[in-house]
């Protein structure tokens, strides 16, 4: 069997421990980082593929004759055709809850940051700000508590269901969106009404088809003037150039963004301009703690054994 890992730089920089992945076969080849269009020829004759984000459409999988397995380096499926991978008779497994402590830290991390506008705070210390004042603090920028607000979760899955739980102790109650397509409930309220109640609003729901720009410029009207918006999910659920309108018009309070779409972005990204206010940007790496890294490898050696042994586990096709 010959194995074949697309993009190992995202993932691993040289700080865990590979063996329990890379043990299992005798034959490997490691790519540091692949474009998409490289994919073809470095799985050429691989029987099982490791793939964070490098994409692998019809015509690849199709390419490839000896492919049988494919193990996601993530939970998205969202860079891999599965409908095209069952056809081929590829099984496609993905990672699971490994990133859960991570991810949910930097939810709340760029919470933080916005509520107390402790970013800005920092920059009016590097410049002087502080020691030119005639009193002992500065309080020139909002200063918000979270405790008494609305934290809205948009997908309340693992990572939804912890946010809720963090945001309930530091004494926030939670509301939560009702599924793209799906009617309101009890539980669930219509995307219109969770927006105009939101404090918060935390993403943590797939990219699909039914959430692609699913906040846009109407969307943003709805939301309350000193709302935040976190989004850890996938860029393309929300639409960067209404985001960027939203923040410079005023309409939300602020926005913390973990990801981009396309990936990595160009430099002329909506939102990689240098005059949008209350907008924190940081490059997908919410995830990336070195024990969710150590985990995940963990997990794809975990996948690869249960395959091995004719019993896959964590499949998604």
């Amino acid at each position: 069997m010959k194995g074949c890992i697309l993009d190992r730089e995202s993932f691993d920089r040289n700080d865990i421990n590979m063996d329990p992945l890379l043990n299992q076969l005798e034959d490997w080849s490691c790519f540091p980082a692949s474009r998409h269009d490289q994919a073809n020829e470095r799985i050429a004759g691989c029987n099982i593929v490791i793939t964070n984000k490098v994409r692998l459409d019809r015509e690849t999988i199709f390419g490839s004759d000896a492919l049988q397995l494919v193990l996601l380096a993530a939970t998205g499926t969202d860079n891999v055709d599965l409908d095209a991978c069952r056809e081929h008779g590829v099984v496609v497994c993905n990672a699971r809850q490994y990133s859960r402590p991570a991810v949910v830290q930097h939810t709340f991390a760029l919470m933080l940051c916005l509520a107390t506008s402790l970013v800005t705070y920092r920059d009016d210390v590097r410049r002087g700000a502080w020691s030119d004042s005639e009193v002992f603090c500065l309080l020139d920028h909002p200063i918000h508590e979270l405790e008494g607000r609305t934290l809205g979760i948009i997908g309340l899955g693992d990572l939804g269901s912890r946010v809720a739980t963090i945001g309930r102790a530091f004494g926030m109650s939670v509301i939560v969106a009702a599924r793209p397509g799906s009617p309101p409930d009890a539980d669930r309220l219509a995307l219109e009404d969770f927006l105009v109640a939101a404090d918060v609003v935390s993403l943590h729901c797939p990219l699909t088809s039914g959430t692609r720009d699913m906040l846009s410029t109407e969307q943003f009207r709805l939301m309350k003037k000193d709302a935040i918006l976190i989004n850890t999910a996938r860029g393309g659920i929300v639409d960067p150039l209404a985001l960027a309108v939203a923040l410079r018009n005023g309409q939300i309070g602020g926005a913390g963004i973990d990801v981009l779409d396309p990936e990595p972005p160009p430099l002329d990204h909506p939102l990689l301009a240098d005059n949008i206010p209350n907008l924190i940007v940081t490059p997908h790496n919410a995830w990336g703690s070195q024990e969710s890294r150590q985990r995940l490898v963990y997990q794809i050696a975990g996948n690869l054994a249960a395959w091995c042994e004719g019993k896959p586990v964590n499949r998604v096709n």
